[in-house]
């Protein structure tokens, strides 16, 4: 991945758009190697993680796994020591959400792609890796989650920074755009031929199970056939904390934040026997204050 030749991965799953995007930047900045196209977010992660190109170019809306998901579940699987890619999130927003991109001080291009505000998106990769060439090299993970200056409908760029908590950000900036979820006030889960009402007050965690959640509770559990993305947004963020892509936890049950030898974080909690472990990219809400 650290080559005198850039390399970069698109994932795109409009065939018409991906080869567009990647003539045009053939055109603005010849030495680029793109060394794969991908059609989803699947093929997105798993080639990411096989070529660890420099550049990711992540359209947002794709099947299997979403930009977001695929940048966020990338962050966490990128192994320790290795540079992490810049990241440009590539998409077509309403003006709407370009405020909102503008609100954030994203950089952005809409599609179709237009050459000189791309040419402006190549101009700050190419600093950017001018840059980190200089130093000891990109943002690893935790520090890549590092990175933000971002495009909108369709070009944000994710830079190497120095804190660990920019990738975050700007995801929580991106999946902010969608509409708001009506608050939960309880949990209803069936067992049997009843359904259970559990408070959100008495959940220590949600853990992820295939195509349900495990609503976890002191001295019980039950399970919930939605998922972790439609669950989230309808929780209290200040109550109910994401610290994994599979885990969201009470953060009144949470005890103590460790971490190994290895430099990995985890929780211990209040009143049940569970460790959770803390993905690199949530790391910054255990903070010391």
């Amino acid at each position: 991945m650290t080559s005198s030749t850039p390399r970069a991965l698109i994932a795109e799953d409009e065939p018409i758009l991906a080869a567009a995007l990647a003539h045009a930047l053939r055109r603005l900045w010849p030495e680029l190697d793109i060394v794969a196209t991908c059609a989803n977010g699947v093929e997105a992660l798993q080639q990411g993680l096989a070529l660890q190109p420099d550049i990711l170019f992540l359209d947002i809306k794709m099947p299997g796994k979403t930009g977001l998901e695929a940048a966020e579940e990338l962050a966490e699987q990128w192994p320790d020591g290795v540079a992490f890619p810049h990241i440009v999130f590539v998409t077509a927003y309403d003006e709407y959400a370009l405020a909102a991109f503008e609100h954030a001080a994203a950089d952005y291009v809409l599609k179709p792609v237009n050459d000189a505000r791309l040419a402006k998106t190549v101009e700050r990769l190419q600093q950017r890796l001018r840059d980190s060439a200089g130093a000891s090299g990109r943002a690893t993970p935790a520090a890549a989650a590092a990175a933000a200056t971002a495009a909108a409908p369709v070009v944000a760029t994710v830079t190497a920074a120095p804190s660990d908590d920019n990738l975050a950000r700007l995801l929580a900036q991106l999946q902010a755009m969608v509409p708001p979820a009506p608050r939960l006030q309880m949990i209803r889960a069936a067992v049997g031929n009843s359904v259970r009402m559990i408070a959100l007050a008495d959940v220590v965690y949600f853990e992820a199970l295939d195509k349900y959640i495990n609503v976890v509770c002191q001295d019980s559990e039950a399970l919930i056939r939605t998922s972790l993305k439609e669950l989230l947004p309808q929780l209290d963020p200040q109550q109910f904390w994401q610290i994994h892509r599979g885990t969201i936890v009470n953060a009144s049950a949470i005890a103590t934040a460790v971490r190994d030898e290895a430099g990995k974080l985890s929780l211990t909690l209040r009143q049940h026997p569970a460790q959770l472990r803390v993905s690199p990219l949530y790391a910054h809400l255990f903070r010391q204050m």
